[in-house]
């Protein structure tokens, strides 16, 4: 028994995906798994008038490990960012309605489907996007991306204490700090491509640890909070050019990722 019927031909997916060709930004393995996952920006969204879909919850509970391209867009349509056809991740950006959570009663979530080398669907993930939302799995994680621009002036890991970003790592560190739900607090640093390997891990890690040391500093335990460098390895754009125009391009690279893990 076929487990779904339609007529959605792949020349018909690979024709309304032909506007988007950005590839895959994680680092996704032959059988469709990540170490690290790399989140578009959510204001980078391109269809559906820019704004993302409410998704059918009937259609959202088939999707399940071994469903094809084909199938899934069947089910969901096409992803919402700059993903190619033959690259191993789509993202979407899903609202729900969620009487007393989210904004306005509305959750919003991003969510990624991680492909392996048969392009057969494997892994799949839920982020929340606005606060207090609640994505339809119970997701135990919380992601946060914080620009380094905001936070640090160039080439430097010592926090610009007057800044929005200062502002908005601040709120955070009250978010977290006090909660009995945190199982752990991973902070990532990224750097754009300008300079050595070497170079940009350490400044990786020196910004990641500025940002650890800053939220135990604000009430969070530091037994919770871990530290990571990932250098210019996981950039999320591409850029040409040079000089201050480059520069600016590279910006989305430079960031802070918070994962929270919740127990």
């Amino acid at each position: 028994m076929k487990l779904f019927q339609y007529k959605t031909s792949i020349v018909a997916v690979a024709a309304a995906l032909a506007l988007t060709a950005c590839g895959t930004m994680s680092n996704v393995s032959k059988d469709g798994t990540a170490d690290e996952l790399v989140w578009p920006n959510v204001d980078s969204v391109k269809f559906d008038n820019d704004q993302g879909t409410f998704p059918v919850l009937g259609a959202l509970a088939q999707v399940r490990e071994g469903v094809t391209r084909d199938q899934l867009y069947y089910l969901l349509g096409r992803p919402h960012f700059a993903e190619g056809f033959r690259v191993k991740e789509w993202d979407y950006l899903f609202h729900f309605n969620t009487p007393g959570q989210g904004v306005n009663n509305i959750s919003t979530c991003q969510y990624k489907v991680l492909f392996d080398s048969n392009l057969i669907a494997r892994n799949f993930y839920w982020k929340p996007v606005t606060e207090g939302s609640v994505c339809p799995d119970g997701q135990q994680q919380e992601s946060y991306t914080l620009n380094a621009d905001a936070l640090f002036a160039f080439d430097k890991s010592d926090l610009n204490n007057i800044t929005s970003g200062h502002a908005e790592l601040q709120k955070l560190a009250q978010h977290f700090s006090g909660r009995q739900d945190i199982a752990s607090i991973t902070v990532i640093g990224h750097t754009d491509r300008l300079g050595s390997d070497a170079y940009n891990q350490r400044l990786s890690q020196n910004r990641a640890a500025t940002v650890g040391n800053y939220l135990v500093s604000q009430g969070v335990s530091a037994n919770l909070v871990q530290t990571r460098g990932m250098g210019k390895s996981q950039p999320v754009v591409q850029c040409d050019g040079s000089g201050a125009q480059l520069i600016q391009c590279l910006a989305p690279n430079r960031r802070v990722e918070i994962q929270v893990q919740r127990n």
